[in-house]
């Protein structure tokens, strides 16, 4: 099939590019049948699926920012230092891939700090932006924000303003701006992307949404959140959604369906929406918006707080 013609790129927002570095046996539709102490005894795949993404990017003369699992840097810290110095944002994705309102407050800032820490150590520059697993930060858990604040983070991009089984802020805003933590103080927040077809609100941000809704579906949704909306949408993957040939796992056959569907067609639909839309990374594009300042200076802070 002959790719769509990109749409005209002049007057519109930049949007931003995010991958999720995790591996297929950490997510949480597939937690049920595996256990976290079985992780390392599991095919290990992510730096072959990485490496996949990081080629296109390459290919397509995108810069994006990667969300790392603090385990998966841990394992491959190369890994880590391959996507920095391809000029991509290094962000951090927590360490463990627990659902946050499922934590102790104490357990998600010992995990949270030492993630950032370790990430810091790796790439001599600080990390400033955070996604939850499984976008885990809802009304149940916004204490997270406080954390997170604490542990100089600038801004976060975990919340979805829909409804969900999972996870989900509805009526939260679709904009990139300040979030108000439970303390009063703020940070920036860049939600993840909803548009609206027949008044019904549609995720159309990346992830299993991109891999089961037709493919016209997400670029019609997220053209109509640059040009009527005239915002800019941030757009995310995993490693893991390029790889077909990963193992199965027994499961449900609804996280059969979340998990595996369409896993053969999405580097194909990666490669369009990369051509149909520019992206940049999250923080460029945050800068760009004035909501943060130009990229600060390596820091330290993390090595304060928390002993990896």
């Amino acid at each position: 099939m002959i790719p769509s013609p990109p749409f005209p790129k002049a007057g519109f927002p930049v949007n931003a590019f995010s991958v999720d570095v995790e591996d297929y046996f950490q997510v949480a539709a597939l937690a049920p049948a595996i256990p976290v102490e079985s992780w390392p005894t599991r095919e290990y795949r992510v730096e072959g699926n990485t490496a996949v993404i990081l080629e296109l990017l390459e290919e397509k003369r995108v810069h994006g920012t990667f969300f790392i699992l603090g385990w998966v840097a841990e394992k491959s810290p190369h890994l880590v230092r391959r996507i920095a110095e391809a000029g991509h944002e290094i962000a951090c994705h927590g360490f463990s891939h627990q659902l946050i309102y499922r934590q102790t407050q104490a357990t998600f800032r010992e995990e949270t700090l030492r993630a950032k820490h370790f990430l810091e150590d790796v790439i001599g520059k600080a990390v400033t932006g955070y996604r939850a697993a499984s976008f885990s930060i809802t009304r149940e858990s916004l204490w997270a924000l406080d954390v997170l604040i604490d542990a100089g983070f600038e801004y976060d991009s975990s919340v979805f303003p829909i409804r969900h089984d999972r996870y989900g802020i509805p009526g939260a805003s679709p904009e990139p701006g300040k979030i108000v933590a439970p303390s009063q103080r703020s940070l920036v927040e860049f939600p993840m992307s909803a548009a609206k077809f027949c008044g019904v609100q549609v995720p159309v941000s990346g992830g299993g949404y991109f891999r089961i809704l037709p493919y016209w579906m997400t670029r019609a949704g997220l053209k109509q959140i640059n040009e009527r909306s005239g915002r800019p949408f941030t757009f995310y993957l995993h490693p893991w959604e390029v790889d077909p040939g990963q193992p199965r796992v027994k499961v449900s056959a609804f996280s059969r369906f979340r998990h595996y569907t369409n896993l053969d067609k999405c580097e194909a639909r990666l490669r369009r929406v990369l051509g149909d839309f520019p992206f940049a990374t999250m923080r460029e594009v945050l800068e760009r918006s004035g909501l943060l300042t130009a990229s600060p200076q390596p820091s330290s802070q993390a090595a304060a707080l928390v002993t990896v």
